[in-house]
């Protein structure tokens, strides 16, 4: 991390203070304030989880609406003009069939339940719907987004906080921003997602520092540990503006840089994983709930699944979609394998899913459009009993016939896995009481 060369014994900034004065003390909390950016300090900060809890949720968020049909819903029987171009796979569960192009996943589905009706409620391209568990949350017609409502990892760190006092509650590991992370809305800054990959930079090391120079820093571990004991028996903490006493506790404890580091990890994980962009997030997704982050959402630099067909920039069906499915294929049971032997799968409730789904005509550029009424997605941990298929739709896959899933019903699912009250609210602006599950949302029956 950055400020490591300034807590180095022979530093200036050593040598000038004595390590582990008041005034050094001070120092390094002010250098820590100015190096992590202050949305971070404010998420930390958030109602803190006070329970033995340490369940979590990771979001693998699939960017432009993938299509149901083409992954988890296949229609082999179907006209040509709607049955998916793959072939259909048989799982690890008998009577479910994937497409061809997922067969780690089917290798997986007594691990999964797969949630062949979900009703997506909007048609626009955001992460807003979804992400906030919420019908109501969508552009609205002034273009603003979600008219106010937070997202699902907003009203996570409101209502529970982070399962430690030095990681945020949220986190979000994404490169396009604004398409792929929801935030806090109305809800305030405080509860903003953390930029992950922004965060990770602020702990690496400077350029030019050799680990041999850091040889010492146990013993200055020592020094600050016991400086900190004198601090709090004289209540100079509480002398400390808060965001900067965070900054503090966040570079000295260690478990920010350790968490982002997975060199850490064997290279035999880091292959299973994939040494892709949506790999590493996932390897550090688990490395970040394993750390006491609650909820982390990922959304690799894999491609848009907003594939309509071969005349726009993300392809058709056989050339956008194709490509991307070996990446979803390995990444997802790369993770669900992990937690199971690490003995965290009960505890963190994993998601992948879009916006919405595609539509069940393949159409004149070998794609498919933007398809509202029903969508599929996959689950698994969280207690969740796998090897079940919830929901059905009809025979091309357009519509809903079962076991309808509404946002607002996934919300009261991950809100109830992570011990948040479903009778919660917030406040917004004008004095009305918000609550955090809407429009009579509840929790998915038959998943856990």
């Amino acid at each position: 991390m950055r400020l490591l060369g300034m807590l180095q014994p022979h530093s200036p900034f050593a040598s000038s203070i004595h390590v582990g004065s008041r005034r050094w003390f001070l120092r390094t909390g002010a250098a820590a304030m100015a190096s992590i950016p202050l949305a971070t300090l404010q998420q930390v900060q958030a109602q803190a989880n006070h329970s033995n809890s340490k369940k979590s949720v990771i979001l693998f968020w699939l960017s432009g609406g993938p299509s149901q049909i083409d992954m988890w819903d296949p229609k082999p029987d179907a006209p040509v003009e709607i049955r998916s171009p793959f072939e259909t796979i048989s799982t690890s569960v008998p009577g479910i069939q994937f497409t061809e192009h997922l067969p780690r996943q089917a290798a997986i589905a007594d691990k999964m339940a797969v949630l062949r009706a979900v009703d997506c409620s909007a048609s626009n391209h955001t992460p807003i719907t979804m992400q906030a568990g919420n019908p109501l949350a969508r552009r609205t017609n002034d273009g603003k987004d979600g008219a106010g409502y937070p997202s699902m990892g907003s009203v996570v760190s409101k209502f529970r906080g982070s399962n430690a006092p030095e990681l945020p509650a949220f986190i979000g590991l994404a490169k396009t921003w604004a398409s792929d992370v929801y935030g806090a809305g109305h809800l305030g800054s405080k509860y903003e997602p953390v930029k992950g990959l922004e965060l990770a930079d602020k702990f690496k090391l400077p350029t030019g520092i050799d680990v041999q120079r850091l040889q010492n820093r146990a013993a200055l571990r020592e020094q600050i540990n016991g400086a900190r004991k004198e601090l709090e028996d004289h209540n100079l903490l509480e002398q400390f503006d808060a965001n900067t006493q965070r900054a503090f506790e966040m570079v000295l404890s260690g478990k920010v840089e350790q968490a982002f580091d997975v060199t850490q990890e064997s290279d035999e994980l880091r292959d299973e994983y994939g040494r892709t962009s949506v790999g590493e997030k996932a390897l550090l997704a688990r490395r970040l709930v394993e750390a006491g982050v609650s909820f982390v959402l990922v959304s690799g630099a894999w491609g848009y699944f907003d594939h309509h067909g071969d005349n726009v920039r993300w392809g058709g069906i056989e050339k956008g979609l194709k490509p991307l499915l070996p990446r979803v294929d390995q990444v997802y049971p790369a993770l669900i394998n992990d937690l199971e032997q690490r003995g965290m799968l009960d505890d963190t409730l994993v998601m992948m899913m879009g916006e919405f789904g595609r539509s069940p005509k393949i159409n004149t550029e070998a794609g498919r459009d933007h398809w509202v009424p029903v969508m599929s997605m996959i689950m698994s941990g969280g207690g969740i009993q796998g090897g079940q298929i919830l929901g059905s739709t009809d025979r091309t896959g357009g519509e809903i016939k079962s076991g309808m899933v509404r946002p607002q019903d996934l919300a009261a699912t991950t809100f109830k896995h992570l011990e948040i009250d479903l009778n919660s609210h917030w406040v917004n602006s004008q004095g009305r009481p918000i609550p955090i599950v809407q429009e009579g949302g509840r929790p998915i029956e038959g998943l856990i």
